[in-house]
């Protein structure tokens, strides 16, 4: 029995189940193509699919409940972590809750089909409130169908896939080492992602000392909430902020001079949709425009600290 086959055969379960758990804990490690290989090998008789399914299954709802646990005891700030800790852009979050206010929890059935989606969506469940028992299911759901079209393609194209697994075996030591390559590759071009679209939100901020100085000097800057209508829900804006998004904001900005002073915040690391907002608002011919460091967090931090000053 070749190695590479023989590993597959003798770990191939422990090898699915990990690679899932890893997967759908945030890591940008792709489970899918593992799935397929299961898939193949269940039609040899070297795995079971019915094993392989209900090992992907159990690592999803293992992750998806922890994640969900997290959201309806930490709220927001689980979701910032995750955001920081991911190599998607650091505006998934917004993207997701919106995704997740349209279709609520039945968009658990295809999350797991969205990179970036599959992580922040079970605790984005939580932290709406979703009941455990309507998550489970949905999450249960969604997880059979993603694990079981992985398999299902696996078990399809099964001879096509045998003979890159004969080739594989043939290379032994190389052949892990190709794998460890394609991996490596595959992360590289997401953190190079990352990183471009880091660069293109870099302009002029400020900090929530010198809003505050701003105010006291007497500019009356106009706010804006340029957080997701689902963020907006979890947490009040800052009182009289324009929330971005709304039916209404286009008429209220035709009523804005063009040179006033605009801060704009949001609740992504590295002030992602703030940015994205306020490069909008610049092209709309407002001059002064500006992201507020930290956020909206930043902002409360801020309120905190000055009532205990007082």
């Amino acid at each position: 029995m070749p190695k590479f086959t023989l590993l597959l055969q003798h770990y191939g379960l422990l090898l699915v189940f990990a690679n899932v758990l890893v997967e759908q804990m945030g890591f940008p490690i792709p489970a899918f193509p593992i799935l397929i290989v299961a898939g193949a090998l269940s039609m040899i008789g070297d795995l079971s699919w019915q094993s392989c399914l209900l090992v992907s299954v159990m690592a999803c709802l293992i992750t998806d409940f922890s994640w969900y646990t997290a959201g309806k005891r930490y709220g927001k700030r689980i979701l910032g972590l995750l955001c920081k800790i991911s190599l998607s852009p650091d505006n998934c979050v917004s993207h997701t809750e919106d995704t997740f206010r349209r279709w609520g929890p039945k968009s658990l059935m295809i999350s797991k089909f969205i990179p970036g989606f599959n992580t922040i969506a079970p605790p984005l469940a939580g932290a709406m409130g979703t009941k455990l028992d309507k998550f489970l299911l949905f999450s249960m759901f969604g997880s059979v169908l993603w694990a079981g079209t992985g398999i299902a393609i696996g078990a399809i194209f099964s001879k096509s896939i045998d003979r890159v697994l004969d080739i594989l075996s043939t290379m032994g030591v190389t052949a892990v080492l190709v794998v460890a390559a394609v991996l490596a590759l595959f992360m590289l071009i997401k953190y190079v992602e990352r990183r471009r679209f880091l660069r293109s939100l870099y302009m002029a901020r400020i900090s929530v000392d010198q809003l505050r100085t701003m105010m006291e000097e007497g500019v009356d800057p106009i706010i804006v909430d340029a957080r997701s209508a689902t963020a907006q829900e979890l947490e009040p804006a800052i009182p009289g902020a324009i929330l971005y998004g709304h039916v209404d904001h286009a008429e209220t900005f035709a009523n804005v001079p063009r040179d006033s002073e605009i801060i704009v915040y949001c609740s992504c690391p590295n002030e992602a949709s703030a940015a994205i907002i306020a490069r909008k608002l610049i092209g709309h011919g407002f001059v002064h425009v500006r992201p507020l460091v930290g956020g909206l967090d930043a902002w409360k931090e801020s309120l905190t600290e000055s009532l205990t000053a007082h």
